[in-house]
Parts: structure tokens; C-alpha cells; sequence
């Protein structure tokens, strides 16, 4: 089984389905993600269980309502699960969240990272990237049941300078 990728090293390169849902517009737009089209600012990319799951779903509201805080540092977010595109589009939009959710229903991306628990799913996880790809940072979580905040990865953001 693959290991998270080290601190320094570049990320795994993957291309998932994903929906950016605009509350704007009401709709949800669907496309494929790959990780190349996000080099040139940090990316913040957030592996969660399940959409619309108690933790997960306070975590990514909390991401959602700092997206200009992000924004102000350069950065993007992305929500990576396994679930598929119309569970994640109604997780969108029942709690308004305004970054990308792709779907990795094999799972072949949370192995990649080295995140995958057999049996059980995903261990919770995020890695901040540079604009080249680069690992800046990561917490991969032991048992799930809380999640970084906010303050935590804009505090990682703004190191990169």
C-alpha cells in the first residue's frame, strides 16, 4: 500500500469527476479535475468519508465560509470522497458549499495518497500544495473524528509566502 506522499515531494497526479455548485446560478457544474490545471497557486485538497456525514459536513461548511480567507492567500480547495457526483451534488447544495467535490468512487486517488483504510473507507486528510504540486503540508488523521480548522491551513497558506 502506498504512503502519503512527504513533505517536499510532488503530490500524485490523478483526473477525478467533480461538480462546482454555484448558489449564484443554482446550478452545479459538472467536469473533470485534474490536479496539472491547478499549478501556478496553493491548492488545499481535502479527503473526507462521506458527504453529508456529521464531521465531514461541519468540515467542509467551516472551508466553504473561509473561501475568500483562502482566496486572499491565492489558493483553491478541492473536496475529495468517494461518493458519486449526484450525492455529492445534493451535499452541495443542501449546505451551499462553494468548491469543487470530486468523486472517487475506486478509490484509486486515496490510494495514491496513501490515505485509503481497507474495509473501512479513508483516513480524513489534507495536503496543501504548492503551486508547482509540491507537498507543503499534510495531516492525515488516525481515527477521523475531528478535522483541521481553518485557522490551521490559512496559517500553512500564508507560509508559503
Amino acid at each position: 500500500m502506498a504512503k502519503p506522499p512527504e513533505i517536499g515531494s510532488l503530490a500524485p497526479e490523478f483526473t477525478l469527476p467533480g461538480l462546482l455548485f454555484d448558489e449564484q446560478a443554482g446550478t452545479a457544474e459538472r467536469r473533470e479535475y485534474r490536479l496539472a490545471e491547478a499549478k501556478g497557486g496553493p491548492l488545499v485538497l481535502v479527503f473526507y468519508p462521506g458527504d453529508d456525514t456529521a464531521v465531514c459536513t461541519k468540515q467542509l461548511c467551516s472551508y466553504s465560509s473561509d473561501l475568500d480567507r483562502f482566496r486572499g492567500l491565492g489558493a483553491t480547495v478541492w473536496g475529495i470522497s468517494p461518493q458519486g457526483l449526484d450525492s455529492h451534488e445534493r451535499f452541495a447544495r443542501k449546505h451551499r458549499l462553494g468548491f469543487p467535490l470530486l468523486a472517487d468512487p475506486d478509490r484509486t486517488v486515496v490510494r495514491a495518497y496513501g490515505i485509503a483504510v481497507p474495509g473501512l473507507g479513508l483516513r480524513r486528510s489534507v495536503f496543501v500544495l504548492d503551486g508547482d504540486g509540491t507537498v507543503r503540508w499534510k495531516h492525515v488523521a488516525l481515527a477521523g473524528l475531528t478535522f483541521q480548522h481553518s485557522d490551521t491551513l490559512a496559517a500553512q497558506l500564508a507560509a508559503l509566502g
